[in-house]
């Protein structure tokens, strides 16, 4: 892959107010793309996309996924080359406060941007990003294969499972004598500098951190494919590039951290505490909180095998550059430099 591809394509990205939605932002601006977006207002306070101005660097749709009418409009006015399709509810414990908004926008705003896609004849590779938390997990350990059945049990992971459904009846039913590529990617549990999000174990550790308060670990034992933000954007941004030039590379792909790098939040924590310094630490204070999957795993051979993919930071180096980026955030310093001086590491250090 080469980030040269995407110098001067026309790239549309829903959610991109989000965090992933940011840096993917920052990744293409940063790339000579044109980019146009569909998204919320950003949902937290602070929040990644207004602290970097990055609103500057594209041209930023304030509107809800569920409007059809809005989203097949800027679609169809932008004509978009590649869509990567984020936008979404993406938190556990808000799908169980909120089903069925988490199941509209999650299912239904899939729906829409296809149905936006299907009437855009420019678009000639789609994207949607959906999770691990899609298989059948009865809790076993085992790494995930893209084969595996799709059963989310909570009403977030459920409503991916859904979305990915929608995406393959649409590539069957109306995409296939199409001049497109869609493929769907399973992505792990992502950190990174700028993430203000609740309920995530690495922003409720930098809270507490910067409040000097112990940090609070609810499920300690849960193990997770934890990777740096940067580490699917780039899988992504392959996947997209690939199948546009190859459709026969379309399809499902397991994006994860190396299987040693899938440790438990408490293990997780301990790289924070030694990172932050400070004398910080963490206790484990469970609360009983709705179900959550004890044990995810992902198999990554397949994206390995076909599109020579590979993670390139470690948990380690994951958890060093985050707590670098929100240092960098607490002493009121450059943080689009610093998420600037990242990309670029990353960039080196994976030859793109």
């Amino acid at each position: 892959m080469g980030l040269d591809f995407y110098k001067g394509k026309k790239v549309l990205i829903t959610g991109h107010t989000g965090f992933k939605g940011t840096y993917l932002t920052a990744v293409l601006h940063l790339a000579g793309a044109e980019l146009c977006g569909i998204a919320l207002e950003p949902e937290t306070d602070p929040a990644l996309f207004d602290l970097t101005g990055m609103e500057n660097n594209i041209a930023s749709n304030i509107l809800d996924i569920r409007d059809y009418e809005g989203v097949k409009r800027v679609v169809g006015d932008f004509k978009p080359e590649i869509v990567f399709h984020l936008a979404a509810q993406p938190i556990v414990r808000t799908s169980y406060e909120k089903p069925r908004l988490t199941f509209e926008t999650n299912v239904m705003g899939t729906v829409n941007i296809l149905e936006a896609v299907r009437d855009t004849e420019s678009v000639r590779s789609f994207l949607n990003v959906t999770t691990d938390k899609v298989y059948l997990n009865e809790d076993k350990d085992i790494a995930f294969t893209e084969d595996m059945p799709l059963d989310g049990y909570d009403p977030y992971s459920n409503s991916k499972s859904c979305s990915e459904l929608v995406t393959h009846s649409y590539t069957k039913s109306f995409f296939a004598d199409r001049d497109i590529s869609i493929s769907t990617a399973r992505a792990g549990n992502v950190i990174g500098g700028g993430d203000f999000s609740r309920d995530r174990i690495i922003p409720d550790c930098v809270r507490s951190a910067l409040k000097k308060e112990d940090i609070i670990i609810r499920n300690p034992k849960a193990t997770r494919p934890f990777q740096h933000v940067l580490e699917p954007l780039f899988a992504y941004l392959m996947i997209a590039q690939r199948q546009y030039e190859d459709r026969s590379l379309a399809g499902s792909y397991n994006v994860g951290p190396k299987l040693s790098d899938c440790i438990s939040a408490g293990e997780l924590a301990d790289i924070f505490v030694k990172n932050w310094g400070e004398g910080i630490k963490w206790i484990d204070r469970s609360d009983g909180g709705p179900h959550e999957a004890g044990f995810l795993r992902l198999d990554c051979t397949k994206i390995k095998e076909k599109l020579d993919w590979e993670p390139v930071w470690d948990i380690k180096r994951a958890v060093k550059e985050t707590v670098s980026w929100f240092k960098v955030y607490e002493k009121g310093g450059d943080i689009t430099a610093e998420i600037t001086r990242q990309i670029n590491a990353y960039k080196g250090e994976a030859d793109v």
